[in-house]
């Protein structure tokens, strides 16, 4: 199939958008809004760097990379609406493979009435997946890392460490089907963020990284010290049982959990609970926020009564990754 033929055999056949003025069908998409503020973020995800054909089937590469980018948008606050997709094609990947990615992205894409809306596609020698993607969020309501002020508490949702835990069931043959999703289908916590939109104040971070990382990252940008109490980090129980070395490592540096990692005031933290009761989903307070103690911000972990300085750590994406 030649690259015109297999556009349009991924081409939409229909929009959801009713701010779209013009999808694929010419060089570029025109889309209308005058309303809301625009928020875009963009992910790029290589053969061998992020995923592998040994481990990853093509569906789940499809849904797991659009996953990442609508994680972006949630921390934002932002509802997706459209996502673009530029895809490197090596010539050992066959039509039927190819489809399936884009079948998995669409599959996550129906749940939030999302677009695609144009892209890219050319030969390479790597099979290269780059998502951009394209959401509303209501005037100055943006969720920024910049908004976390000494006294509100640290929470984050859901549990931490299973992607890294689903990884490594699948390489070493163990059945958890659980932890194997949360590893292949991730949630990202888009409905979540979308019922804070009432608080007039929150950081938000998409856990990505892992919380070592992210919660630097909140604590640099709003110039603020984050204490976090490790007991009560939320972790998944078959995650301790089957990998009782590595589990703790994991809920702070697995990454790839995409849940989100946030701040608020005391007096709106009862506001986050009934968010993620709406969502149908946990949200665990694990720290809180401090004056800094030096120019720049930085992370505590309190774990068997001793307290020692977070650094970042975790996946990095200029390090070789590990599926």
């Amino acid at each position: 199939m030649d690259e015109f033929s297999f556009i349009d055999s991924i081409k939409p056949s229909n929009y959801q958008q009713s701010s779209l003025i013009k999808g694929v069908d010419d060089d570029a998409a025109v889309f209308r809004q005058n309303t809301q503020d625009v928020v875009t973020a963009v992910d790029t995800m290589v053969d061998g760097v992020h995923f592998s054909r040994e481990t990853m089937a093509p569906f789940y590469i499809g849904y797991r990379a659009l996953a990442a980018n609508l994680s972006d948008l949630a921390a934002m606050g932002a509802v997706p609406a459209f996502y673009l997709v530029s895809i490197v094609i090596p010539s050992d990947w066959v039509e039927h493979e190819l489809r399936e990615i884009y079948r998995g992205m669409s599959f996550l894409a129906d749940d939030y009435r999302m677009d695609m809306i144009g892209g890219d596609t050319v030969s390479g020698k790597e099979l290269v997946l780059s998502i951009t993607v394209i959401g509303y969020v209501d005037r100055n309501k943006a969720k920024y890392r910049a908004e976390a002020r000494s006294g509100d508490v640290l929470f984050v949702t859901g549990t931490l460490g299973d992607s890294r835990a689903g990884f490594e069931c699948i390489v070493t043959n163990v059945d958890d089907e659980y932890l194997i999703n949360r590893h292949r289908l991730p949630t990202p916590r888009v409905i979540f963020a979308k019922y804070l939109n009432s608080i007039g104040r929150v950081a938000l971070n998409d856990v990505s990284d892992g919380i070592a990382s992210e919660s630097n990252e909140i604590a640099e940008a709003s110039g603020v010290d984050i204490q976090i109490v490790f007991s009560d980090i939320p972790y998944y129980r078959s995650a301790a049982d089957l990998f009782p070395e590595q589990y703790e490592d994991w809920m702070l540096s697995g990454g790839e959990d995409f849940e989100l990692l946030g701040t608020v005031s005391e007096s709106e933290w009862f506001t986050v609970q009934k968010a993620a009761e709406r969502a149908g989903i946990t949200v665990t307070k694990i720290g809180y926020v401090t004056e800094s103690k030096e120019k720049d911000g930085r992370v505590y972990l309190s774990k068997n009564g001793q307290t020692s300085l977070l650094k970042k750590s975790g996946y990095t994406h200029l390090q070789e990754g590990r599926d």
